[in-house]
């Protein structure tokens, strides 16, 4: 299946092109498929997220995206035709947790990949005090991460994300952990980036309706191996409410679609 182009890049290059990408996973004598024959263009701007059951290749598809891993079968091109792509440094990477080190303070951590790459020392401080501003953190560059709240620590990482300027940013479960209020704020906050610096997110959630609330698309992943079954565009303009009739509508329609997957998969 191919992705729809968003509106007003008719004639962009996808960012992110797959046809068919395959994953294995092998463990001793064995091997299972983790996902198989999965089709999708990601252009740049996008905001997609990726939705499906436990274990259906979510992770696996933003390690392979992010060049942690590699795939065994069909294609993927990363970056556009005729461009090169350095997923080490055209790449930002959310996780879950923070992951912030502890002995280093706000600021520091957010200079951490600018460092590894060997960036501008003071071209990078500038970038790095101009992201901790845009994501409410201006003032706390010296603070160490046991100073800052749960959802303090992953606008840090956010920043952290963003300090070389990736091309493209791959986020995983990153608000998962904090309490609804905490992340109905940072919604809005990565909503806010997304338009202000024109990022390119792919998203990974197990919340259909933080999904809906999101993504100009959201991608349903069948049950493993993980398959494209089947993409929702999300026409609901910015600023959007989790609790809105619209987007709770067609989260309802995405899960009574998931609800299908795992019920398929358990009677496999």
């Amino acid at each position: 299946m191919n992705s729809p182009q968003p509106a007003g890049a008719v004639l962009a290059e996808p960012l992110i092109r797959m046809r068919n990408l395959r994953k294995v996973y092998r463990k001793r004598n064995e091997e299972f498929l983790a996902v198989s024959d999965v089709t999708m263009d990601i252009y740049p701007g996008d905001m997609v997220s990726l939705v499906g059951p436990s274990g259906c290749g979510k992770t696996t598809l933003l390690k392979i995206l992010s060049g942690l891993q590699g795939h065994d079968g069909g294609t993927l091109e990363v970056g556009g035709a005729g461009t090169t792509f350095n997923p080490g440094r055209d790449v930002g990477m959310v996780f879950q947790q923070p992951l912030l080190l502890k002995w280093r303070t706000v600021l520091d951590n957010v200079l951490l990949p600018a460092d590894i790459l060997g960036l501008d020392r003071q071209q990078a401080r500038a970038r790095a005090h101009q992201l901790l501003e845009m994501v409410g953190l201006a003032g706390f560059d010296q603070k160490f991460p046991y100073e800052l709240s749960g959802g303090m620590q992953q606008r840090a990482a956010i920043a952290r994300a963003l300090i070389h300027q990736p091309k493209l940013v791959l986020m995983d479960e990153p608000f998962g952990a904090l309490d609804a209020i905490t992340r109905d704020v940072l919604h809005e906050e990565l909503i806010r980036l997304w338009q202000e610096v024109g990022l390119t997110v792919v998203f990974v959630t197990h919340n259909v309706r933080e999904a809906v609330r999101l993504a100009q698309r959201v991608v349903l992943l069948s049950s493993r191996p993980g398959r494209v079954a089947q993409e929702y565009a999300v026409s609901i303009p910015h600023p959007r409410r989790i609790e809105a009739p619209e987007v709770a509508a067609l989260a309802v329609t995405i899960t009574d679609r998931l609800r299908e997957e795992i019920s398929r998969h358990a009677s496999d």
